[in-house]
């Protein structure tokens, strides 16, 4: 049963350090289902070649910590196999090995279980974020939280191609705005960021948009041809888009309306006629 327990604590350790890793992937500005993928990618060591991953190896942070998860990844897979091979090596008969295989199944199906819990992955991940903002630089940027991105909106990096719309122009010309696209970025040679550019700068090829909006507008953008059909379509997007907000505005107009009918109702009425009585 020794080996057994320890097989039971490299796995709860690493599921552990996959947690720790999915924190602070957050903590550097990836979503929690993209942090967690990565981190549990990086650990195992399959499965980093998405282009999500991408996102990891261009950042020095990120790349940091996705080393350590690999590094520690390797222990732990080494060390769970090795603790299995010797547990199930010890059994001398055919009923006491599945009778360990039934101790495995049960121990793995408890922690599993135990990560389903809410409360048990609010407490663990809140552990976690204290321990990781007091030790180290780490520092929040949920950037798909802070921005509210909803239904229908999304933030994306969208490559300028050559021979496309984008290329070779300003984003004065361009007007992504009156598509409810809003440029937060341009990212150059893969390094240099410039935030929030200014409306005249002209966009190149291999040039990253980092972009927030709408995204039957952000959709086409990256292959939009740069003739007289990228201009139609990029007047159809702008139709689309005042449409879009002409609704928002009509339905935020309609609550505003149903709110100020409800203080009215809600709000206590004066008896005029008591106050008149009471004149008297």
């Amino acid at each position: 049963m020794t080996g057994i327990l320890s097989l039971l604590i490299v796995v709860a350790i690493s599921l552990l350090i996959v947690r720790i890793g999915t924190v602070a992937f957050t903590l550097t500005g990836l979503s929690r289902d993209v942090a967690a993928f990565q981190a549990q990618s990086a650990f195992s060591g399959v499965g980093f070649t998405t282009e999500e991953s991408e996102t990891i190896v261009s950042h020095p942070l990120r790349r940091r910590i996705a080393r350590i998860l690999m590094l520690m990844g390797t222990a732990g897979v080494t060390s769970a196999v090795a603790t299995l091979v010797v547990t199930f090596m010890q059994s001398e008969r055919q009923t006491e090995l599945f009778q360990r295989l039934g101790v495995v199944a049960l121990g793995l199906g408890g922690l599993f279980a135990l990560s389903q819990l809410r409360l048990f992955n609010q407490a663990l991940n809140w552990l976690i974020l204290k321990g990781l903002s007091a030790t180290t630089g780490l520092r929040l940027k949920d950037y798909e939280a802070l921005l509210h991105v909803g239904e229908g909106y999304s933030v994306a990096q969208i490559q300028v191609n050559e021979g496309t719309w984008l290329s070779g122009k300003t984003l004065r010309t361009l007007n992504l705005t009156a598509e409810g696209i809003l440029v937060l970025g341009i990212r150059r040679h893969r390094e240099h960021v410039f935030a929030i550019p200014h409306p005249d700068a002209s966009l190149r090829s291999e040039d990253v948009l980092i972009c927030y909006g709408f995204e039957n507008s952000i959709g086409s953008l990256a292959t939009r041809p740069t003739d007289e059909a990228g201009e139609a379509q990029h007047r159809a997007a702008v139709e689309r888009w005042q449409k879009e907000s002409a609704l928002e505005i009509a339905l935020d107009r309609e609550a505003m309306s149903r709110s100020e009918f409800e203080t009215q109702v809600m709000e206590p009425k004066t008896d005029l006629g008591d106050e008149e009585g009471g004149a008297t």
